[in-house]
């Protein structure tokens, strides 16, 4: 029995132009709760031609008349998302309790983690609403030359759903505080959040079609939204196999992309490491968000000498952690998203057995109070470089643990992988620390640590990992370009 109540969520429809409305099929799909198997709610389904309504009403809130989105004075903008920020905040145990009923994600992590950073996410691009501007230029001739930098147009923000809002917002801040217009196409799994953030938007008094969402399955609303030649940016998180969809249909139209895509982060402790600290942050590395984490550190690199001590602690710790009810406060691991996902690591898990890696933890589906899609928090250890869970993205609580002799091996190991979002190293030699840093190819890389985020901090992949930065003021580079001006001022 939940210890937080579940009430009843009323049946949820599409948000176009500022109104609410049915989808144009009429159709709906079910929001499942994974921990328990029941029905949240009813999604309305959109089809191509709502996509064509909300391209629409982005189209004429960022251009058309004096009122146009992109011509607001920067400062109102500002207010308006600080303004959002400020009801998110005020909505904050809803939001955290949408979120964990349709993610699966425990209520603490929901609550104290997700949720304040989304509300960070919007007070710090409010902040920076005022000072997106161009520069004068000292151009060779008599001329005064200048650039503005403006906004791109209509945004297709398409988002995942292991951070459902956290990830979402990540796009639609800077995009609106740089005087984008946003369609938000959220993932059909978690779609809650961004429903009640359209909710919010119009209550800060957004204008009507500055910000939609439309929901419905992504090989219908995705592609329309990635092809439609009414939208100028596509900002996408989510699986290299879908963003390399994502970038050939964008080619159509030669539409902008940024894409944040899949990880297989190394996590690599060096024998003179503080072992303790490092066992926490290899335990969180991977068993946070159930590992359904793009930058989770889902390979552990350890150096021979300190191998079977660092496996020890951190074998201890994972046989305490126990899937629970994720609306108990008390509860660490969570539900699995969907049964999908839960089958696609069981699949994994028993290709590392098959494979030959020593399972020294968990291994198994589970069940709480009978019901769910749960996954005992699992490692395997004596992985070997070539074994499928080395190489590929489980997207579960599934850790895979190898040796190495030395430095040049340990980074050799580290970068052999088509993925390049993030890293860790541990160790209290900072040479060291900052040599492997630079050596890592990784867009993030965490020292004596993991898993640490700021809204002022830029994010984003090496290689197949994606490409653009989320975060910090590199994130406006993705929402804005920028114009050349000259003026004549030859007599």
């Amino acid at each position: 029995m939940s210890v937080v109540s579940t009430p009843a969520i009323r049946p949820q429809k599409l948000f176009i132009g500022g109104e609410w409305r049915d989808g144009a099929s009429g159709k709906t799909f079910e929001s499942i709760n994974p921990a328990t198997g029941e029905v949240l709610t009813t999604i309305a389904s959109a089809e191509v031609s709502d996509l064509d309504l909300a391209v629409g009403a982005a189209r004429k809130a960022f251009d058309e008349g004096e009122g146009a989105w992109r011509k607001m004075n920067a400062a109102d903008r500002g207010k308006l998302l600080w303004k959002i920020a400020g009801l998110i905040e005020a909505n904050i145990d809803e939001f955290a309790r949408l979120e964990t009923l349709d993610n699966g994600k425990p209520i603490f992590e929901s609550r104290h983690v997700d949720m304040p950073m989304v509300v960070e996410v919007f007070q710090y691009y409010a902040g920076w609403a005022t000072k997106i501007h161009g520069e004068t230029i000292p151009a060779k001739g008599n001329y005064f030359t200048y650039t503005l930098r403006e906004p791109l147009g209509v945004v297709a923000a398409i988002t995942p759903w292991n951070f459902p809002l956290l990830l979402a917002s990540w796009k639609i801040a800077p995009a609106l505080a740089a005087g984008n217009t946003i369609i938000h196409k959220p993932a059909s799994l978690t779609t809650l959040t961004a429903l009640k953030l359209a909710e919010i938007a119009q209550e800060a008094g957004v204008p009507p079609g500055v910000f939609n969402v439309v929901t419905g399955k992504g090989a219908t609303v995705g592609d329309a939204l990635v092809e439609h030649p009414g939208v100028d940016k596509i900002a996408f998180t989510g699986s290299t196999e879908v963003g390399r969809e994502v970038m050939r249909k964008a080619a159509g139209t030669v539409k902008k992309v940024s894409l944040e895509l899949g990880g297989k982060s190394p996590n690599i402790v060096f024998a003179d490491a503080d072992l303790d600290a490092a066992a926490r942050g290899a335990y969180l590395g991977i068993f946070y968000g159930k590992g359904e984490v793009c930058a989770a550190g889902s390979r552990l690199l350890v150096e021979e000498s300190v191998h079977d001590s660092l496996m020890e602690k951190l074998v201890a710790r994972t046989k305490k952690l126990q899937p629970a009810d994720p609306m108990d406060p008390k509860t660490r691991l969570g539900a699995v998203v969907s049964e999908g996902q839960l089958n696609t690591v069981s699949r994994y898990v028993e290709s590392g057995k098959k494979e030959g890696a020593q399972l020294v933890a968990g291994g198994e589906r589970t069940q709480v109070n009978g019901k769910g899609c749960f996954f005992q928090p699992t490692i395997f250890d004596r992985v070997r470089p070539q074994m499928t869970i080395a190489r590929e993205e489980i997207f579960g609580p599934v850790l895979a643990a190898l040796s190495f002799k030395n430095l040049e091996e340990g980074l050799a190991q580290a970068n052999n992988t088509i993925y390049g979002l993030a890293a860790a190293v541990w160790t209290r030699d900072i040479k060291k620390a900052h040599r492997v840093a630079r050596d890592l190819k990784a867009g993030t890389v965490w020292i004596n640590t993991y898993n640490v985020y700021d809204p002022t901090m830029p994010f984003g992949g090496y290689k197949q990992s994606g490409f653009g930065r989320e975060l910090g003021m590199q994130a406006l580079d993705l929402y804005t370009q920028t114009k050349s001006v000259w003026v004549d001022l030859n007599e």
